[in-house]
């Protein structure tokens, strides 16, 4: 996993609030009692779960000790925080059968995380709801760009080992919880967020994307890089009088747990 840095990713907390707003629009859970925030990131969003149930008990869980510091003024009565990883469910799973998990933009970063899928589901209490978004812009110009400059030398000898798990289609995530006896709803949006400020293309990757790059370079050799990608990212996203377009495809997925959908205890 990469290292974060709390306050470059809150930069943009408006652009990245906005999908977790989506998906939690099409949770329909009207009295959940335990919900887990999963890669809940500084804790802000998480501690507005609470809000939305009122009777619930909250938690968030994130592997980053930086994200978890960030998040723990966000604790509170029914709030929590736990720094482990998301694939290790004995390190952060409650005994109880969960109403809702979620996770936004964090999935992503789980090697295979569609094999976590029937583990997850099998969390659920009957009627629960598993609620997911990761973003879908592998392609996208940005990301070209970041893995263009990472080839080049000096930096390719460093970045070479860099990997991130590929996301599906929203089609392949529907079919795999179709298969353990969900109901999916399953969509993609496109944002097209625009942007204020000089670089603000490279902000939000040094947030985000590019942090695994810039993790495997030697220090003296980051500026260089960081150059680099800023000339790429300002040919492929021009500065215009109302600000930067950057447009921004992420996949959702809502899943509903049907009553007797496979034995608990699989997934621990």
């Amino acid at each position: 996993m990469p290292s974060w840095d709390a306050e470059v990713y809150s930069a943009f907390a408006d652009e990245r609030s906005r999908p977790f707003t989506d998906l939690l629009a099409r949770v329909r859970a009207d009295d959940a009692r335990r919900v887990v925030d999963l890669g809940c990131g500084p804790g802000p969003l998480t501690a507005g779960l609470a809000v939305r149930w009122p009777g619930a008990e909250v938690l968030g869980v994130d592997s980053s000790t930086a994200m978890i510091d960030a998040a723990r003024p966000h604790a509170g009565p029914r709030v929590s925080f736990v720094l482990a990883d998301l694939a290790d469910l004995a390190a952060w799973a409650p005994a109880e059968p969960l109403d809702v998990v979620l996770s936004n933009a964090a999935l992503q970063w789980v090697p295979d995380h569609r094999a976590l899928l029937p583990a997850l589901v099998d969390l659920l209490a009957d009627g629960g709801w598993l609620a997911f978004q990761v973003p879908g812009n592998h392609d996208a110009p940005s990301h070209r760009a970041l893995r263009a400059v990472a080839a080049q030398e000096p930096f390719a000898e460093h970045t070479a080992g860099v990997t991130r798990t590929a996301v599906a289609e929203p089609a392949d995530y529907l079919g795999d919880l179709a298969g353990l006896g969900c109901e999916v709803d399953a969509w993609e949006t496109t944002y097209l967020h625009v942007l204020a400020g000089p670089d603000p293309v490279l902000h939000w990757l040094e947030g985000t994307g590019a942090r695994p790059y810039v993790d495997a370079l030697p220090d003296p050799l980051r500026p260089a890089f960081t150059a680099a990608l800023r000339d790429r990212l300002a040919e492929a996203y021009p500065a215009r009088p109302w600000g930067t377009v950057l447009p921004f495809r992420r996949l959702f997925v809502v899943a509903r747990r049907g009553a007797g959908t496979r034995p608990r205890g699989g997934g621990r």
